[in-house]
């Protein structure tokens, strides 16, 4: 088994995973999100765990990230297609959008965000220049062109830390530090899958404009959550285009 799908806000059930079965995997982190669900998707061997629960339940800040990330690699996983919810900040990032940033800056803090300490035999670095997968970026590509869904390649996803939305001049501020969107748990997902040698690549459906670039106005939550279940069809359509096409060898059944 080799892939995995972790799903964010909008996304805590997979339509068309025939589950196989449920499996509890205890890490010596503490428990995942959940148990891991197994089963075929578009033909394809697939693992997917809900990020914040099956019920929605836990809060960006709150989630084991340590645990979910060790569960897979449990599993065998190697290749991670994550799908997330955020706010757009750049003109270009208008509600409804698709977009596959490259870049992350971490505004995070007090989440455990490494593998690599406590009892050590040496000190270990990794290389985070570019933080996404590009083979399994150019996947979500090739599937969005030929799906013909809108689909923008590039961009920098800040991740804050939650549960509260930012305020304008935060939001100012990451525009400054050259912020596209802006998320709560882009990391530290990323990195912790960097750490265990697995592909990972998030697409990221745009919810809302975020604070102060909507025209002054406060965030619109029911609107915000019926821009989610709109645009996540076409998320659902492009992570089961590649599953039945076997892109870029991202299924096998070995």
């Amino acid at each position: 088994m080799h892939l995995a799908i972790i799903g964010g806000t909008g996304l805590s059930q997979l339509d068309g995973l025939e589950t196989v079965r449920h499996q509890v995997v205890s890490t010596p982190f503490g428990e995942p999100s959940g148990p891991l669900s197994i089963g075929r998707m578009a033909g394809c061997e697939v693992v997917f765990l809900p990020r914040h629960g099956y019920n929605h339940r836990i809060p960006p800040h709150e989630i084991n990230y340590r645990a979910n990330i060790w569960a897979l690699r449990e599993m065998g996983i190697t290749r991670i297609l994550a799908v997330s919810s955020v706010g757009g900040i750049t003109a270009s990032m208008q509600p409804g959008t698709l977009c596959l940033p490259d870049q992350i800056i971490d505004y995070t803090w007090g989440r455990p965000s490494t593998f690599f300490e406590g009892d050590l035999e040496s000190v270990t670095h990794i290389d985070f220049s570019y933080p996404f997968s590009q083979p399994l970026r150019e996947s979500f590509l090739r599937a969005a062109a030929t799906l013909n869904i809108p689909l923008i390649d590039g961009g920098t996803y800040g991740a804050t830390q939650g549960p509260r939305l930012e305020t304008a001049a935060e939001i100012l501020k990451f525009e400054r530090d050259g912020c596209d969107v802006i998320g709560m748990t882009g990391m530290p997902e990323a990195v912790l899958a960097r750490e265990s040698d697995m592909l990972y690549a998030s697409l990221n459906v745009v919810a809302n404009r975020a604070a102060g670039k909507n025209g002054g106005g406060t965030v619109d939550f029911l609107q915000m959550n019926q821009t989610i279940a709109h645009t996540m069809r076409d998320a659902r359509q492009i992570l089961t285009y590649i599953l039945r096409t076997r892109d870029c060898a991202i299924c096998t059944d070995e």
